[in-house]
């Protein structure tokens, strides 16, 4: 069963920006897309990169720093080569401006 974990306040996630985190033993990288927040893992699927140094790009992809690869920040789908090997995306929730992740 997977549970609710706080693991930032929604101000600290720039908008149009990332914020790295630690959940339940995991790295995440947040995202802010116009406000709302989304999460997914943070380490490249492709590469040993973290994804809170990239860049979005496309208003809903995530480029890796390393070797410019996509994912889709919504679902974590692998969206450009080189990646190929999609990364997990999680629920996100926002509750009293805190952000939360189900893990």
């Amino acid at each position: 069963m997977s549970d609710w974990h706080t693991v930032a306040a929604a101000d600290d996630v720039p908008e149009g920006g990332t914020l790295v985190v630690d959940c339940a033993g995991k790295t995440l990288c947040l995202y802010n897309l116009a406000g709302e927040i989304f999460a997914t893992d943070d380490t490249c699927s492709h590469g040993n990169a973290s994804l809170g140094d990239g860049f979005i790009v496309d208003d809903c992809q995530i480029e890796c720093p390393l070797h410019q690869g996509t994912f889709d920040i919504r679902t974590g789908k692998a969206v450009a080569a080189p990646c190929k090997i999609d990364i997990a995306s999680y629920p996100v929730k926002v509750d009293d401006g805190k952000v939360l992740v189900q893990v």
